[in-house]
C-alpha cells in the first residue's frame, strides 16, 4: 500500500485568505492534481484570538472538531491532544475547512490546527530556542520582544507534537514553511530524531529585501542594479547594507538553507535569495510561479461589465469614459501607486488630441471594511468616492496623504480624472447607492482596459493579471515575479495584452561601482520613472482596442494566455515534480 503524501502548511492564513499566501492555499486546495497527488493537507497557526463564539474559530466556511478554548472536548482526540496541552500549557483548536472554486465546483477539506501560546511553559520554550541557538545559530533573546517572531517560535515544537498525535508523521510528510511564519516549526521537524519529515521553505518573498527596497529612496531603481554588481563581485547583503542580524525576519529566512528544499514564487525571489548569503550560491531553489484565474467569457458578458462601469463614471463624474483604467490593490509604498498617475498624465495629453476621455478607479484601502451605512452617510453628505474627508469612517492617514495626490492629478488632467475607492469590495453593499445594483467585483476585473501593477517590490504579483483573462491590458513591472511566468509561457515573446515598464534602466547613469550605484537617490529614480513613464504611455495607447474586434483579439489572446498559467498548470509543472524531488533530498547543509 503507498504511503500517505501528507502536507502540513504553516502559515498565518490558516483560517482565511488575507493576502498572497492565502491565495496560494486557495489555489492549491481547489486544484485537481494537487488534490490528486497530496492525500491529507494540514493548516498550522498559532491562535490569533480568544474571542468569539466556537462556531467561528475556524471562518464561516470551517468545523470545529475539538477545542479546549470552547470546552469543546471531543473524546476522539482528547486522549492525545491533552497530554500535549498538559506539557506545553498550550490550548489547541482543531478542525477542518472546506475550499471551493466557485468558477469550476471544485470542493476540499483541509485540516486546520491553531495553538494559543500565550502562556506557553518558559520551561520547553527556552529548551527549544537553546537549540535554535545551538544548531541553527538563531539567537531568540534579540527578538522574543517582538511577538510577531515570538507567537511562531512557541508554535513549533507543539505542532510537531501534535501532527504525530494526528497519525501525520508516518507517511510523506512534507512540511512546508510559509514565509518566516513557518521556519520555527520546519526547523523543529528537522530537529525531530524518530520522524521522516521533510522541510520546505516557501519564499512568498525575501523579507530583508523588501525593507530595503520600500525604505531606500532608489526603491528597485537602486536595489536591483545594486544586487546584480554584486553579484559580479560576489558580495552579499551584509557586505553592502550592513549587518542584518538584528531583523529577526532575516534570521528566520537565512535558516531555510537547512530545509530540504525551497521553492520562490518568481524568479528574482531567487536570486534575492542568494544573495542573503554564500551558501544559497549553490542552494538548489525551485521556481514554482503562482497561479492566476483563468475564466473564459464572451465578448458580450466583457462590453456588459464595462457598460457597468461606465454608467457608474456617469454617475459619479457626469460623463461616460472611452477607457477604464483600474488598480484593485493595498495602500502600500510597494505598490508604487504614483508611477499610475505619472503613466496616466502622459496617457491625458494624447486623448486630448483625440477628444477621448478615460477614468481611472483605484480601488484600495489600508484599513477595514467600512459600514454600508456609513458609506451611504457619506456619499449624501459629501460626494464620497469622489471627495473623501480625513479621519474615520472614511480617511485613514495613509490614505489621505495619497489622496493629495490623486487631488493634485486630477486638478492638472483635463481627460482623464481618477477616483480613489477606499473600501473593500465593489458592489452596491460595498460601495454605496451611486453604483449599479447588479455591479459585482468581478465587473472591474472584466470590464477593465488596463489594470495597473507597477510595483517597485512584488514577488509575484497575482493581482495585475487578474484581468488578464478577461482581455485587459495589464501592465507590470520587470521586477514582478509573474512576468517571469509570462516569459516561460510565451518562450519570450511579447504578448500585446502585457506591458512591461523596467524602472531598473539606468540609462545615462549607467555605473558599474557599487558605490555609485548606492548613490541613486530619489531624484535620480524620478527622472528614469519619468522617461519609462512616457514610453509605457505611448505603449497603452498603442494597445488600446478601438473597436469590438480588437477587444475580441485581446479577449482571446487574454484567455488563451491564463489558461497556460493557470493554477492547475502550476501544481503540475512546477510544484508536484519539486515536491517529489523533495522527498528524496537530504538537508543541504550541515547545521552549525
Amino acid at each position: 500500500m503507498a504511503e500517505e503524501n501528507i502536507a502540513m502548511h504553516v502559515t498565518h492564513e490558516a483560517v482565511g485568505k488575507i493576502g498572497g499566501i492565502g491565495a496560494v492555499l486557495q489555489g492549491f486546495f481547489t486544484c485537481p492534481s494537487y488534490l490528486e497527488a497530496v492525500s491529507r493537507s494540514i493548516l498550522v497557526s498559532p491562535l490569533f484570538t480568544t474571542e468569539g463564539s466556537v462556531e467561528g474559530r475556524l471562518g464561516d466556511d470551517g468545523e470545529v472538531l475539538y477545542s479546549s478554548i470552547d470546552g469543546l472536548i471531543n473524546p476522539g482526540y482528547s486522549s492525545a491532544f491533552r497530554k500535549i496541552e498538559s506539557l506545553y500549557n498550550i490550548g489547541i483548536v482543531y478542525g477542518r475547512r472546506t475550499f471551493v472554486d466557485d468558477h469550476t465546483g471544485t470542493r476540499s477539506s483541509a485540516e486546520v490546527l491553531l495553538i494559543d501560546v500565550r502562556y506557553m511553559d518558559s520551561g520547553t520554550l527556552n529548551e527549544f530556542k537553546r537549540r535554535l541557538f545551538e544548531e541553527f545559530g538563531i539567537q531568540s533573546h534579540l527578538y522574543e520582544h517582538l511577538w510577531e517572531y515570538e507567537q511562531y517560535v512557541r508554535l513549533a515544537a507543539p505542532a510537531i507534537a501534535v501532527l504525530k498525535a494526528l497519525g501525520a508523521a508516518e507517511g510523506r510528510t512534507t512540511v512546508i514553511a510559509h514565509e518566516f511564519m513557518g521556519m520555527p516549526t520546519a526547523l523543529a521537524a528537522i530537529l525531530e530524531p524518530y520522524c521522516r519529515f521533510r522541510t520546505v521553505f516557501y519564499a512568498h518573498e525575501v523579507a530583508t529585501v523588501r525593507r530595503i527596497v520600500e525604505e531606500h529612496p532608489g526603491h528597485d531603481t537602486m536595489f536591483y542594479n545594486v544586487m546584480q554588481q554584486a553579484h559580479r563581485d560576489r558580495l552579499y547583503v551584509n557586505d553592502v547594507f550592513g549587518n542584518q542580524a538584528t531583523y529577526f525576519k532575516h534570521s528566520l529566512v537565512e535558516a531555510s538553507k537547512y530545509c530540504n528544499h525551497i521553492y520562490a514564487v518568481g524568479d528574482y525571489v531567487a536570486d534575492e535569495l542568494r544573495f542573503l548569503a554564500p551558501e544559497f550560491e549553490s542552494a538548489d531553489i525551485d521556481i514554482v510561479y503562482n497561479g492566476i484565474p483563468a475564466y473564459e467569457i464572451t465578448l458580450a458578458d466583457k462590453l456588459a461589465s464595462r457598460e457597468k462601469l461606465r454608467r457608474y463614471c456617469q454617475t459619479l463624474l457626469g460623463f461616460r469614459p472611452d477607457y477604464i483604467f483600474t488598480h484593485v490593490t493595498r495602500l502600500v509604498r510597494s505598490k508604487g501607486l504614483w508611477r499610475d498617475l505619472n503613466v496616466l498624465a502622459e496617457i491625458d495629453k494624447v486623448l486630448g488630441q483625440r477628444g477621448q476621455t478615460a477614468v481611472f478607479l483605484l480601488l484600495s484601502t489600508e484599513v477595514c471594511r467600512r459600514r454600508s451605512c456609513d458609506i451611504h452617510r457619506m456619499e449624501d453628505s459629501y460626494g464620497w468616492p469622489v471627495a473623501h474627508r480625513e479621519g474615520w469612517p472614511d480617511m485613514s492617514g495613509g490614505e489621505a496623504d495619497f489622496y493629495t495626490v490623486i487631488q493634485r492629478f486630477n486638478a492638472s488632467s483635463r481627460n482623464i480624472k481618477a477616483v480613489f475607492i477606499n473600501q473593500f469590495g465593489f458592489d452596491a453593499k460595498s460601495c454605496g447607492a451611486r453604483i449599479p445594483g447588479d455591479m459585482e467585483f468581478m465587473d472591474i476585473r472584466k470590464g477593465s482596459d488596463v489594470e495597473f501593477g507597477q510595483s517597485i517590490y512584488e514577488p509575484f504579483g497575482i493581482a495585475q493579471l487578474e484581468p488578464l483573462t478577461f482581455g485587459g491590458i495589464c501592465v507590470c513591472t520587470n521586477v514582478c515575479g509573474c512576468i517571469g511566468f509570462v516569459r516561460d509561457v510565451t518562450a519570450g515573446q511579447e504578448v500585446r495584452n502585457i506591458l512591461v515598464a523596467d524602472y531598473t534602466q539606468l540609462g545615462d547613469h549607467s555605473a558599474r561601482d557599487i558605490e555609485d550605484l548606492l548613490q541613486i537617490d530619489r531624484r535620480v529614480r524620478d527622472q528614469i520613472e519619468g522617461a519609462e513613464s512616457a514610453r509605457i504611455a505611448t505603449e497603452i495607447i498603442e494597445r488600446l482596442p478601438r473597436n469590438e474586434a480588437e477587444t475580441a483579439a485581446l479577449l482571446s489572446e487574454g484567455y488563451r494566455l491564463a489558461c497556460n498559467m493557470s493554477w492547475d498548470v502550476v501544481v503540475r509543472k512546477y510544484l508536484l515534480n519539486d515536491l517529489a524531488r523533495s522527498t528524496e533530498r537530504q538537508p543541504q547543509y550541515s547545521r552549525a
